[in-house]
């Protein structure tokens, strides 16, 4: 059935009836920034421990959160350039190891410290004050603390220490007391590390890295390291758009190939949405950045390493000869490559099933925003970066990527992927045992009945109620009739006015009998006896209260 690929034929109308495209709005960069929030409460995972941080800039709570965070991430950067830089003097190393690990150009004091400007040592004291307020709200020690232990620092106050970590990080200042924080420091990042998993890939530089929500291929996706330059870009866009700008903790220690930046492609494919059943692909590649790593510059050559960007830049000349002219390797190059260093567990007991680790995951959360249309799929490119410690990180899930054969490694892959996606969505309908080339289910979750819906099923009980009669209004002299050319106009003038019949028994009734008896007067006395009965049947309505409704004794006639 998959043989119609080879031969470059059109989609076959059997896997147009079987398989339709099925895009999760949950996968989006916007939906991804907002919904593995949640993810605790799916399963028992923690979501900062594979996807780095991350914010939308369209609403003021999720800016101030923004900034918050950034502030804190200065703060912690000042501890870590003490921590550093008493590392860096107690074990000699290159220059481009330090400048690697830390991302900060050191410009030694001695000798230059009249191009240097010196930050005291209180300057370091806000910035461990800074980190123990952070620590104690996550085990949520402040609830105890009086006001003023809890008071926070000064927007002057704030704008004052991020000036000066500015000149620290960009190689303009020193700290000369740094050597008696030393151990303080040192304590704090320890106890910050332990209770957030991304200390290790937030670096010195603080970078951030900008995207658009709703663009791919890399369009517009810039980096940047002050928060006001980024709030800036955000509220220089008119007219102001929901959910366009999403930012994401930049990882300023990626693990390195000869120097050189790259990501790794990985694709799974969703075969339905309840049960969730998920296939993991075996093969994936890697994506190279044409320049030298460095967080001296911001450039998108150099930090992006999207296939769109990087096939309209040429290879930098200082660049690693032993790196492919095309920027790709496939997975398994990757772990030849690992295997020649010593490392070649790495990939089968860490990166591999992390990476299944954090597919599984973020499916489970996007479930819910995802219609469980039956024959239906999609397959799914997912973007991970490793760590210095081979942790995968997820930057974002791809619906529909490009299987476009722009190198010999996509070529290959990208055709025989596409065929695989066939064998799973058409043969496995009718072979369960049939060939699926490089995919294997990750997850088939147990089968969730779904309740039938055929609109509103409201039932309401109880019990009838009949509201109590009312009585008559009394009526002031039985001697009176009204004759029945009036009752239209009495019963307008007030309805409670009528007797009601059998209240009156006068011999004048009784001519009213012989007129309706009287063929001359029966259309204009039917008229007028409707008319009575109509008025008598609004003394149950009346307002009005009586006494009794016994009738009145009538005197003999004469």
């Amino acid at each position: 059935m998959a043989s119609w690929l080879r031969s470059g034929a059109r989609f076959p109308r059997q896997a147009a009836r079987l398989g339709l495209p099925n895009h999760g709005c949950g996968l989006r960069r916007i939906g991804l920034c907002v919904s593995l929030r949640s993810l605790p409460w799916y399963v028992q995972a923690n979501p900062d421990a594979f996807f780095p941080r991350c914010y939308s800039l369209c609403t003021k709570s999720e800016k101030q959160a923004f900034l918050d965070d950034f502030r804190r991430t200065v703060a912690s950067s000042i501890l870590k350039w003490v921590v550093s830089q008493q590392s860096s003097r107690s074990k000699p190393r290159s220059r481009r190891a330090e400048a690697r690990d830390s991302g900060v150009s050191r410009k030694a004091p001695d000798g230059a410290g009249s191009r240097l400007m010196g930050l005291s040592g209180q300057f370091v004291d806000v910035a461990c004050k800074v980190c123990k307020a952070y620590l104690g709200q996550l085990e949520h020690e402040d609830i105890d603390l009086a006001e003023d232990g809890t008071r926070a620092l000064t927007e002057d106050e704030w704008n004052d220490l991020t000036r000066q970590y500015y000149s620290l990080v960009h190689g303009e200042a020193f700290i000369p007391s740094s050597r008696n924080h030393f151990s303080q420091c040192q304590a704090l990042l320890n106890k910050i590390t332990s209770v957030n998993p991304q200390t290790e890939i937030d670096g010195l530089r603080n970078i951030w890295i900008i995207k658009p929500a709703a663009k791919s291929r890399g369009r517009d996706i810039v980096c940047m390291n002050r928060a006001e330059e980024i709030l800036e870009l955000v509220a220089a866009d008119q007219p102001p758009a929901k959910d366009k700008w999403v930012v994401q903790k930049y990882i300023e220690t990626p693990l390195l190939i000869y120097d050189t930046k790259f990501d790794i492609r990985q694709w799974f494919l969703v075969t339905d949405w309840n049960p969730l059943t998920i296939w993991f692909y075996k093969e994936s590649y890697l994506r190279f950045s044409t320049q030298r790593f460095s967080l001296d510059k911001l450039d998108s050559a150099i930090h992006l390493c999207n296939n769109s960007i990087q096939k309209h830049l040429k290879n930098d000349k200082d660049r690693s000869p032993l790196l492919p002219c095309h920027n790709m390797w496939t997975s398994t190059r990757f772990q030849e490559y690992l295997q020649k260093r010593g490392r070649g567990a790495v990939w089968s007991s860490v990166i591999y099933p992390s990476m299944k680790r954090a597919i599984a995951n973020t499916m489970k959360v996007a479930q819910d925003h995802v219609e469980p249309r039956k024959n239906s799929f999609e397959l799914y490119g997912a973007d991970f970066i490793l760590g210095h410690d081979f942790r995968p990180w997820l930057i974002e899930i791809n619906s529909s990527p490009t299987m476009h054969a722009s190198t010999p490694v996509t070529a290959q892959l990208c055709a025989q992927v596409q065929e695989d996606t066939i064998k799973v969505v058409v043969d496995r309908k009718a072979d369960r045992n049939c060939d699926i080339g490089n995919f294997e289910l990750l997850w088939r979750q147990p089968a969730v009945e779904l309740p039938t819906f055929q609109g509103s099923d409201l039932l309401v009980e109880g019990v009838g109620m009949r509201k109590a009669r009312k009585q008559m209004p009394v009526i002031p002299s039985s001697d009176f009739v009204p004759p029945l050319s009036d009752i239209h106009r009495l019963k307008q003038r007030c309805p409670s006015a009528i007797p009601a019949p059998g209240l009156c028994r006068t011999p004048r009734r009784c001519s009213v009998h012989a007129r309706i008896a009287s063929p001359r007067h029966k259309e204009p006395v039917l008229s007028e006896l409707a008319g009575l009965l109509e008025a008598t049947s609004s003394f149950t309505h009346s307002p009005h209260t009586v006494s009794s409704l016994a009738p009145r004794p009538v005197r003999p006639a004469t």
